[in-house]
């Protein structure tokens, strides 16, 4: 392995200037280069006949150079034309920006070429791949194609790959015997390298991808396993009550817990006894009660003489959970208190002071409370809600308030199983699958802007109904540059028009804490029948009285973001409703209504999220280092995903820890790191 972790520079070809342009491409080592795959492959074999090309059709043809010239066009730009003769018939290719193609094209010389057909009469092609000849016979047949960076060409790719799989493939280590090659059906790890940058067939770099797809899901659960094995080294705290105050809790609530909730509640509780840190994600569709779960977490920490911190990604959310702590923990004693970037100077001071002297039992509040000055007395649990929305280091920074608190994650966003295992690795994972008993199904339909008026009226009559309704907009104000609804606009439009008759909220970011605390105060109690609103309303929120969700360009927002929308309806007996008013334009976006108006499983509407927009944009850049797959696609290789995780069992992950890091120096959005 020490071989293939030798600087790049090192290796012929290279050098101190090709190796800078290769960090550039995050290409340091050997190994790195090994790992640097194909983007597409290019099969030369595969000629087009002179004389039938077409218009806009890629084109690969075999001639000979007759003679070339040089030009500029009017912005500047070099252009390289050279007369082709190829089968008879005298074709133009075209290179722009390329000057050095002058000396390379020489009169007489082989060339291949392959680029886009521009004219047929006559005949022209703009060049996108070409390589001088000896002869016609020396065509390859299948050549790898790289994503590449200025000054280094693909046949340099080619040729620094042909030599570093010579000289160094027999240094790749090989993690799997026999036994599991043929247990997962894998070819060997030289085997697929060497099929990967040169496939001599299709069958041969299917395996190929399959093998290292394979190794890669592998090598990123391992990493994840030895960060587990880490955190299991420290010893956390023992959380043991008191006395009764969780039973006194739960025998206050005005609801009976679910199954599920009963069993995520033992695992959690049963974390927070032992004496290693406790780092759990828990998941759970909207509506399926993980705010109690998490309160009663809270108190058992409380309980046993520690504090717990409770952070949240927006200050709306903050105030729902408050409120809806307060009432959980109405007449228990348990002092909580609420932090955030709009507390005032004076209050922040208090809440500071009483923090730090341990008076204060459960703080919630957003990034406020990683920010300096924020000290607690005895920090046992730490609760993080909508993790995806947090950094890394901001996680860290909370759990640095404490000597190694425990840690309870949540999501409200649902993550497909296979792939929140391969994602969270070095989490323990609880999943409340059930709703509470009562809800019905929420009815959404998807209409298009021309029945704009039929929607609104159907809001006015569940309002007559005595209902209340939201409306979402993607934007709190108009832009010259979108033409989408603004809150604002369209609160003014409502107010004044189809609903004057009725009182209209208005909720977005840009409020004061204390205007969006009246606000949504006022719409709890009844007061503001219809509330418009941007996506601060998209978690936590939770108005039983609410029965319609209607949400504007609805083609714009994500489907996990719909179904979170959603989500703050449907939430008593009552029959709420979900309108998508959309002019979608592309498949995707009409993919997303559909499953919207056929599924209310999260779990479900998630994995369709997932195939929809793939593992990068399901998670956001740079959240859960899944982003730095390089061969391996979450969209089609679950079955995959899950077999790796399987055969990470048989492995110990500090034994290849050096291989490991190579391939995942660092894995981000992973709890602990």
């Amino acid at each position: 392995m020490d071989r293939l972790l030798q600087n790049v520079q090192y290796l012929k070809g290279v050098g101190p200037q090709r190796s800078k342009l290769l960090a550039k491409m995050n290409i340091h080592s050997i190994f790195d280069l090994l790992w640097h795959f194909p983007r597409t492959y290019i099969d030369r074999s595969v000629l087009q006949p002179t004389h039938q090309l077409v218009t806009g059709d890629q084109a690969a043809i075999i001639g000979t150079v007759l003679t070339t010239r040089s030009s500029r066009s009017r912005r500047g730009m070099t252009i390289i034309s050279a007369a082709i003769e190829s089968q008879g018939i005298t074709i133009q290719a075209v290179w722009f920006n390329q000057p050095f193609m002058t000396d390379i094209l020489k009169n007489g010389r082989k060339i291949w070429l392959s680029g886009k057909v521009r004219n047929v009469l006559p005949p022209e092609i703009h060049v996108s791949e070409y390589e001088m000849l000896e002869s016609e016979e020396s065509v390859p047949g299948i050549v790898p194609v790289y994503h590449t960076t200025e000054g280094i060409s693909q046949k340099m790719w080619r040729s620094l790959l042909e030599r570093v799989l010579k000289t160094y493939l027999g240094d790749y280590p090989e993690i799997l015997d026999q036994s599991q090659r043929q247990h997962y059906e894998l070819c060997t790890i030289q085997e697929a390298l060497a099929n990967i940058h040169f496939p001599t067939e299709g069958s041969a770099y299917q395996q190929a991808r399959r093998r290292l797809a394979f190794e890669e899901l592998l090598l990123f659960q391992l990493r994840l396993r030895s960060l587990a094995v880490e955190d299991n080294k420290l010893t956390g705290l023992v959380h043991k009550e008191k006395d009764d105050l969780v039973q006194k809790i739960r025998g206050g609530l005005s609801y009976q817990l679910t199954p599920a909730q009963e069993r995520v509640i033992a695992e959690i509780f049963n974390d927070m006894e032992s004496p290693w840190i406790m780092n759990r994600l828990l998941q759970g569709d909207v509506g399926a009660g993980k705010t109690v779960v998490a309160a009663l977490a809270m108190v058992k920490a409380v309980s046993s003489g520690y504090q717990a911190a409770f952070m949240v990604p927006t200050e709306i959310l903050a105030l729902q959970h408050g409120q809806a702590l307060t009432n959980i923990l109405y007449g228990s004693g348990v002092k909580l208190e609420l932090l955030t970037g709009s507390t005032s100077a004076a209050e922040r001071s208090r809440i500071l002071e009483l923090t730090h002297r341990g008076e204060i039992d459960i703080l919630v509040g957003t990034h406020a409370l990683i920010q300096e000055g924020v000290a607690f007395k005895k920090l046992g649990l730490a609760v993080i809600d909508e993790q995806h929305r947090f950094g890394v280091r901001q996680r860290a920074a909370l759990l640095a308030k404490g000597d190694h608190p425990d840690t309870l994650i949540m999501t409200a966003t649902p993550i497909p199983r296979t792939l929140a295992l391969t994602a969270y690795g070095n989490l323990e994972m609880s999943v409340i699958d059930q709703l509470p008993p009562g809800r019905i199904p929420v009815k959404t339909k998807s209409l298009p802007y021309k029945a704009r008026l039929q929607a609104y009226n159907f809001v006015k009559q569940e309002i007559i109904k005595g209902r209340q309704a939201y409306v979402v907009c993607p934007l709190v104000e108009e832009s010259e540059n979108v033409d989408l609804q603004a809150a604002v606009n369209l609160h003014d439009e409502l107010r004044t028009g189809i609903f004057k008759e009725y009182e209209i909220g208005l909720l977005h970011g840009r409020l004061r804490s204390d205007e969006k605390e009246e606000i949504m105060n006022r719409f709890k109690v009844g007061d503001i029948k219809v509330l418009v609103t941007t996506t601060v309303v998209e978690v936590g929120v939770d108005i039983a009285n609410a029965s319609v969700m209607l949400i504007e360009h609805a083609e714009r927002f994500g489907l996990s973001q719909l179904h979170q929308l959603r989500g703050r309806v449907g939430r008593s007996d009552l029959q709420s409703y979900c309108i998508l008013l959309a002019d979608p334009h592309t498949e995707e976006s009409r993919q997303r209504l559909r499953a919207m108006e056929t599924s209310n499983d999260g779990f479900y509407l998630a994995q369709q999220d997932l195939i929809i927009r793939g593992p990068g944009d399901f998670w956001g850049v740079r959240q859960h280092g899944l982003d730095q797959l390089k061969i391996a696609d979450l969209t089609k290789d679950l079955q995959l995903a899950e077999k790796a995780r399987q055969c990470s069992r048989e492995i110990d992950p500090l034994s290849l820890s050096k291989y490991v890091h190579a391939r995942f120096p660092m894995v981000e959005g992973t709890a602990m790191n």
